[in-house]
This record gives C-alpha cells, sequence and structure tokens, in this order.
C-alpha cells in the first residue's frame, strides 16, 4: 500500500515531518464573537516560512502534537 500524502482538500498520513500549515493555517477564517483570541511574537528560523511558523505555534496551542505523534514517526527539530 502506498502512503498517502496532506493536501489542503484531502488529509491522509505518512510518516515524518508534516507542514502545519496544511491544517493550521487558514487565512480565508472569519474570526467569530465566540472565539478567544491570542497574539504570539513569533521568529521563524531561516528557511521557514513565516506561515509555516505560525501554524506550527496554532498547532501547538491546540491538539496539533498529542493528537497526531503516533502518525508523525520523525520530527526536525532543525526546521522549527
Amino acid at each position: 500500500m502506498s502512503p498517502q500524502t496532506e493536501t489542503k482538500a484531502n488529509v491522509g498520513f505518512k510518516a515524518g515531518v508534516k507542514e502545519y500549515k496544511l491544517t493550521y493555517y487558514t487565512p480565508e477564517y472569519q474570526t467569530k464573537d465566540t472565539d478567544i483570541l491570542a497574539a504570539f511574537r513569533v521568529t521563524p528560523q531561516p528557511g521557514v516560512p513565516p506561515e509555516e511558523a505560525g501554524a506550527a505555534v496554532a498547532a501547538e496551542s491546540s491538539t496539533g502534537t498529542w493528537t497526531t505523534v503516533w502518525t508523525d514517526g520523525l520530527t526536525s527539530l532543525d526546521r522549527y
């Protein structure tokens, strides 16, 4: 069976590093009166797009790591 990859339209699973912006970056999102807004200052490492760094923070602030650890397999600490 070939491994699936993740896209915005069709999220599958693939062991290894995945881009957080695939699921945690939605620039078209419209805030609601019931949303809680938080501000973070983020300085991405060289080579990491600001959207990806911000999406990584969003993932850490929600369920991004503890719900998908079993699918990640490996992480790249040098990247984030």
